[in-house]
């Protein structure tokens, strides 16, 4: 596998499983995400499965999910 350190094509990502939120719409406009054997996590566009994928750390996602739980984000949705 390839240095993964700032991210790479998603289709480099061999043997990982892909994981969409189930609040996802049936056009697959969503973010999907990979946990790496390295214990990082890799993010991709699911409209574009082939494309970027970028790489992040455990305590980077933690930072995230938690900011998205506390409703830190909301307002890029409204």
């Amino acid at each position: 596998m390839p240095d993964i350190s700032n991210g790479m094509a998603a289709h480099h990502l061999q043997d990982v499983v892909w994981l969409k939120s189930s609040y996802s719409n049936s056009q697959g406009t969503c973010a999907e995400f990979a946990r790496l054997p390295s214990g990082d996590v890799a993010m991709r566009n699911s409209r574009f499965p082939e494309g970027p994928a970028l790489v992040y750390t455990p305590a980077e996602i933690e930072a995230l999910l938690r900011g998205v739980k506390d409703g830190e984000f909301d307002h890029l949705v409204t």
